[in-house]
């Protein structure tokens, strides 16, 4: 179980220990050479050209955050260790698409437990009266996008409204707001309105704040990889694509408001296939989502990975350096 709270200090200095026992405790010898290294995520042990990664739980993509301490210091193999066994299964599954030799390791009391990769979900198709008001959404002026088999109607990269299924009485219906308790409080307020009115009136809302240049407004700092995908998808040659669609996720976000990778597949400019992965900010496990995107929609498209200009950063071409298959990363101007 991930360790109390404590002072940064006094954490760093329990993670080492915590990182090598499980070692020690696991049988591998190679931990006596070991020495603790810096990582402020949990705790690090390397000798020679191996290296164990321990994730205390700080909220950071475990993979990218472990290769891109591990490769200035020249590990060969790395070993990453998590308290969460559903984290790990999904780190596995990730671990794949680097060519840098991963075991990933989840804790069971003092023992760790090699991780099985997770599979991606299965497809899902949209449930027909929830994909009757794809024309609801456009009527309202937002842009219709299908995800896991679930509808919603997007302005400038931010989710509006999403048609759903009542659990209860298993009829469809569109829900206007951004996020669940925006729709349910939207629904609660004016459940009374005409769906398109209402769903006009948080379109012209949004777009107010987020049409233009930086406006400060909360709904401005939602969604940022959206809104430069949408960018890319009406400019494809600002990336050197000649065409490009927007893609689902190979797993679903969890939430509308949480950043998190998105994606588009289409043409380079030779016509080669070519698949995006979009981000804002500094985003270390990018280069491990476009891989997976790529290997499941379009093996061996040529993966490019857009971030801002500002957020293209060393450790982001050190993580993209070891995906297997290759990764370019490109910075996008302002």
């Amino acid at each position: 179980m991930p360790l109390p709270p404590a002072d940064p200090g006094r954490r760093s200095r329990l993670n080492a220990l915590k990182l090598a026992a499980l070692v020690r405790d696991h049988g591998d010898d190679a931990v006596a050479a070991a020495q603790p290294a810096e990582f402020g995520a949990g705790a690090a042990l390397v000798a020679g050209g191996r290296g164990w990664v321990l994730f205390d739980g700080t909220p950071v993509a475990p993979l990218g955050a472990a290769l891109a301490w591990g490769l200035p210091r020249g590990v060969e193999r790395l070993d990453v260790v998590v308290d969460d066994a559903a984290l790990a299964a999904r780190v596995a599954r990730r671990a794949r698409h680097v060519t840098v030799p991963v075991a990933v390791w989840h804790v069971d009391g003092r023992a760790l437990v090699r991780a099985t990769p997770a599979p991606l979900p299965e497809p899902q198709a949209v449930d027909p009266a929830c994909a009757a008001f794809e024309s609801l959404i456009l009527e309202g002026g937002a842009d219709p996008l299908v995800e896991h088999g679930v509808l919603t109607g997007e302005v400038e990269g931010l989710e509006v409204c999403r048609a759903v299924v009542d659990p209860h009485t298993g009829a469809a219906r569109l829900e206007v707001g951004i996020g669940a308790h925006d729709r349910e409080a939207f629904q609660l307020l004016h459940g009374d309105r005409p769906t398109a009115e209402a769903l006009r009136d948080v379109v012209a809302y949004v777009r107010t704040h987020r049409g233009g240049g930086p406006s400060g407004h909360a709904l401005d700092r939602l969604a940022g990889e959206r809104r430069l995908r949408l960018r890319l998808l009406r400019d494809p040659a600002a990336i050197g694509a000649r065409s490009l669609a927007a893609l689902a996720p190979p797993e679903p976000r969890p939430n509308v408001k949480d950043p998190a990778p998105c994606f588009a597949v289409g043409t380079d400019g030779d016509g080669a296939p070519l698949v995006v992965a979009v981000a804002v900010g500094i985003d270390l496990e990018l280069p491990l989502a476009g891989a997976e995107a790529r290997a499941t929609y379009e093996p061996g498209a040529r993966l490019v990975l857009a971030v801002p200009q500002r957020d293209r950063v060393a450790p982001l071409e050190r993580v993209a350096s070891v995906v297997a298959g290759g990764a370019e990363v490109r910075g996008i101007a302002p």
